[in-house]
């Protein structure tokens, strides 16, 4: 039931992506959205049974599932390296082509080295206790251990360079890349402790598996939503203020306009009043021109002259906020889901 509701999420959240980035250049989150949710498709039960089948019944689908969900985590960290300024080395290693290459090679050789036995829904459960089954995973979750460490990193970084409600969608991306990153640990110690046939030991460690896998999916999921949502409120708020600044500053633009004529007044000029960032930008520049131009006869007060100053500050602060981008959906969730 767990994997048909995460399949689900993973479905809205893409269609979700589609609409909130459409037009964006950068894509990696989007794909890693719509990967992640067909990694999770296969893996909900009548899917993979009915594909299965159709594959020969030799578990093929959990080995497709199973590498979709890491070229999925490969777009998710990529997505959140593009967002990034100055990566590291390492970070830039673990989110590379290289490292998603080396791990699926690996996890291939170690796939078709298993002993397999018909289509099962409880792939390392049955399989578990043979060493290539265990390498199999092992080598999965080194990889997404991996990367969502690279992850957090990097979601530190973007957490530390905004400010305000776009801290969230960071804050949100560093828990649910530490939970996944214990939860790959937790997944490694599973493995180790079945093909050691440490099954006590298995079964005390498996309690926090669920727990873990739906609250690093969480996480991360209102993480990458969260972007486009925390970008377009304060787009929304920025836009009121900077409409407030115009409907403030308008007195004194007509005064320093019939001073000294601007570009606003030339007819030849194209100048777009729907727009309010232009808007503001041209009567800020005005009045400063008519407080400067010592041919003309303006002078503003102390007040006016703040007002003029914190319209200024918005301006700028807009500039540097829209240069500092922080990063958008997926899960943690794997072919082990069918433990």
């Amino acid at each position: 039931m767990t994997a048909v509701i995460v399949a689900a999420a993973m479905w809205l959240l893409a269609a979700s992506l589609l609409i909130l980035r459409r037009g964006r250049a950068e894509r990696n989150i989007t794909y890693a959205a719509l990967t992640i949710a067909v990694a999770m498709t296969l893996n909900t039960d009548p899917v993979y049974r009915a594909l299965d089948r159709l594959a020969g019944g030799d578990n093929l689908v959990t080995l497709v599932a199973d590498v979709a969900l890491m070229v999925g985590v490969f777009f998710l960290g990529r997505g959140v390296m593009k967002a990034s300024e100055h990566q590291p080395r390492t970070v830039r290693l673990a989110l590379g082509r290289v490292a998603l290459v080396t791990a699926i090679f690996g996890a291939v050789v170690a796939f078709f080295l298993i002993e397999l036995s018909g289509t099962t829904t409880n792939f390392m459960l049955e399989l578990g206790d043979q060493p290539a089954a265990a390498i199999y995973s092992t080598i999965q979750f080194v990889y997404y251990g991996i990367v969502l460490s690279a992850m957090a990193v990097l979601a530190a970084r973007q957490f530390r360079n905004t400010n305000g409600v776009q801290q969230l969608p960071p804050a949100s991306l560093f828990i649910g890349s530490l939970l996944g990153v214990v939860l790959s640990v937790v997944v490694i110690a599973m493995d180790l402790a079945h093909v050691t046939d440490e099954l006590d030991v298995m079964t005390e460690i498996a309690v926090t598996y669920e727990p873990l896998r739906l609250l690093a999916f969480l996480f991360l999921c209102l993480g990458f939503a969260g972007q486009p949502a925390a970008r377009t409120l304060q787009a929304r708020s920025r836009e009121r203020r900077t409409l407030m600044f115009v409907d403030d500053l308008k007195p004194i633009w007509v005064e320093a306009t019939m001073a000294r004529p601007g570009i606003s007044q030339n007819q030849q000029v194209a100048f777009h009043t729907d727009e309010p960032d232009t808007l503001l930008h041209r009567q800020v520049v005005e009045i400063r021109d008519a407080m400067m131009d010592t041919r003309v006869h303006f002078t503003v007060s102390d007040r006016d002259r703040e007002l003029v100053e914190r319209a200024e500050r918005h301006l700028v602060g807009a500039v540097q906020t829209g240069s500092v981008t922080a990063t958008s959906a997926t899960t943690t969730g794997d072919g082990q889901s069918r433990r």
